[in-house]
């Protein structure tokens, strides 16, 4: 599996099932549920169920117990979000992305549990997460032997200097589902990466 190109993060709302075939028929990499509150169950399954149609990867954020209830492709951890050597034995060879921050150490002790991708950011201002620590486009010069993610505040306009700084791939959440077309938009993110 080649983890490069668009990775879509799911919002917050209604509406979200369209939203995600919209961003799967034009063409994500990689598709990570997201969910601040409780996850339902049912609709992590539906979510999952419409990227295994496209042949997307489908990864679920923070929820370890969650992606391996559903039978998803693998799980993304951040600080407080539990042991990445643990999760990486129960997982076997699902997908294992860990969040880094701006701290290249955690990177490369990330990499030493076996984890498959590892993600920068906050890289730009985000209307997600307005006081996370920013993360130098330098970070991704960084060869550690597993792509890179930037994340944070990424649209159309700034994604060309963030793949030009050696990301893999760039994870948006309101610049991709916030878009009037989804499925252009994430076209568009496609091209980058061609």
């Amino acid at each position: 599996m080649k983890l490069r190109g668009l990775y879509a993060i799911t919002p917050e709302g209604p509406g979200l099932k369209e939203k995600v075939r919209a961003a799967l028929e034009g063409g994500i990499a990689l598709l990570q549920y997201r969910r601040k509150g409780e996850a339902s169950l049912d609709e992590a399954r539906e979510i999952l169920q419409l990227a295994r149609a496209h042949r997307v990867p489908m990864i679920v954020n923070d929820d370890l117990e969650l992606a391996l209830e559903i039978g998803a492709d693998g799980v993304h951890l951040g600080r407080e979000d539990g042991d990445l050597a643990g999760a990486r034995r129960r997982l076997g060879g699902k997908l294992l992305g860990a969040s880094c921050y701006d701290d290249p150490g955690r990177a490369r002790a990330a990499v030493r549990t076996g984890v498959d991708y590892l993600a920068f950011g906050s890289v730009f201002p985000s209307p997600t997460k307005p006081h996370a620590v920013r993360a130098p486009l330098s970070l991704f010069g960084n060869k550690l032997g597993v792509p890179l993610c930037a994340i944070g505040g990424i649209t159309l306009a700034n994604a060309p200097q963030v793949v030009a700084a050696g990301a893999d791939m760039v994870a948006v959440i309101s610049d991709l589902f916030d878009a009037p077309d989804i499925a252009a938009r994430a076209r568009e993110y496609a091209r980058l990466f061609a």
